[in-house]
This record gives C-alpha cells, sequence and structure tokens, in this order.
C-alpha cells in the first residue's frame, strides 16, 4: 500500500554537498518524490517538530543544530514507505548504522546527524502537515512504477 514519508536533510548535508547523493538513494529505491523544498526553520517551527524530545539533555543543540542553516525538507511517496525510508537512513547512532545506509556512510556524530525522517506513520503526516501545504504536495503518475 502506498504511503508518504517525511523526511529532511539537515543543514550539514549542504554544507557537505550531498544533498543529491541522499535523494539519488532514496529514488533509486523507487521511492516517488511529491514534495520538496529548500528553507530555513524557524525556532518555533523546530520547537514544534522535536516537541516530543523537550527536557531532554539534546533538545537544545538540535535546534541550534537544525535552525544553523537551510534544510531541504521533503515528502516520499511508496510501499510502506516509512519503514523502507527508516532503513535506508540506517541507525540514529552512527556507531550502529550499518554500512550501506545514509547514516552509515555519511554520518559521524549522533548530534550532527544528517537526515531525519519520520518514525511511523502517524508522525509522517503530522510532520509532513508542519512543513507542506497540501497544495505543495504533487501526486504524480510514476510510469516506472511497475518496475519497483
Amino acid at each position: 500500500m502506498s504511503t508518504r514519508c517525511f523526511a529532511m536533510l539537515k543543514p550539514g548535508v549542504l554544507n557537505r554537498r550531498l544533498v543529491g547523493e541522499v535523494i539519488s538513494r532514496l529514488e533509486k529505491k523507487g521511492l516517488k518524490l511529491v514534495g520538496l523544498k529548500l528553507m530555513n526553520i524557524s525556532p518555533e517551527l523546530a520547537s514544534e517538530h522535536y516537541a516530543e524530545h523537550r527536557g531532554k539533555a539534546f533538545y537544545d543543540p538540535l535546534v541550534d543544530y537544525i535552525t544553523s542553516g537551510p534544510v531541504v525538507a521533503m515528502v516520499l511517496q511508496g510501499d510502506d514507505c516509512v519503514a523502507l525510508v527508516r532503513k535506508l537512513t540506517g541507525s540514529t547512532s552512527p556507531a550502529e548504522a550499518a554500512p550501506g545506509t545514509i547514516r552509515g556512510d555519511f554520518c559521524s556524530h549522533t548530534s550532527h546527524n544528517i537526515i531525519h525522517a519520520s518514525d511511523c506513520d502517524e508522525s509522517a503526516e503530522r510532520e509532513i502537515n508542519l512543513f507542506f501545504k497540501p497544495e505543495e504536495l504533487i501526486d504524480w503518475e510514476d510510469q516506472a512504477a511497475v518496475w519497483y
């Protein structure tokens, strides 16, 4: 069943010039990009996005990092999309992220993790609505979907 997932490339990805590489990995797996934008995140939006982490030791550094430069927000669509994107991104801990995953190949510090991906369908819906208006999402007909 086709579902959607929110993903965000964090400031370090742009600074390291890895945006194309990361998006390419997601597309090569057969995921359909239905929303994409380069943006700066306000402290208010960051606070709302990471609300479940408020009060944790890593919360303030996380908000500082995510607001330190532009991010690439995106919505991906595909069968069991959240689980697939999570598998491609790899473990949050760089030490546990398998080689071949996005984090396993490009991330060395948890505090400067390079990608965020929704952890469940409910989070995906909440995050998509935080970052995108309905008219910013384009559900186009994927002629290549039969091959994935």
